[in-house]
């Protein structure tokens, strides 16, 4: 999948993220619009990092993937000002 920021940059998940950030990222696109602070976003994120794929352990968060949460960031706080 190729996922493109607020800044017309693009990342192709297949090849910038791992397979363990892929999960995460699946998991986070889902609370994106359940979430009702951006607060709980971020604590979601970071139980979902601390966690791993099928609670294999901590995933370190790449560029890529930091890039990516940060657009999902500004997603959820034009959602809740909206």
């Amino acid at each position: 999948m190729i996922i493109t920021i607020w800044n017309g940059q693009s990342f192709d998940t297949e090849k910038d993220l791992t397979a363990a950030e892929r999960h995460i990222l699946q998991k986070l696109f889902a609370w994106k619009s359940m979430v009702n602070t951006l607060e709980e976003f971020k604590e979601k994120k970071e139980r979902a990092l601390k966690m791993g794929w099928n609670n294999s352990g901590p995933v370190n968060e790449s560029h890529s993937l930091r890039m990516i949460i940060n657009d999902l960031e500004k997603e959820i706080i034009l959602r809740l000002n909206g």
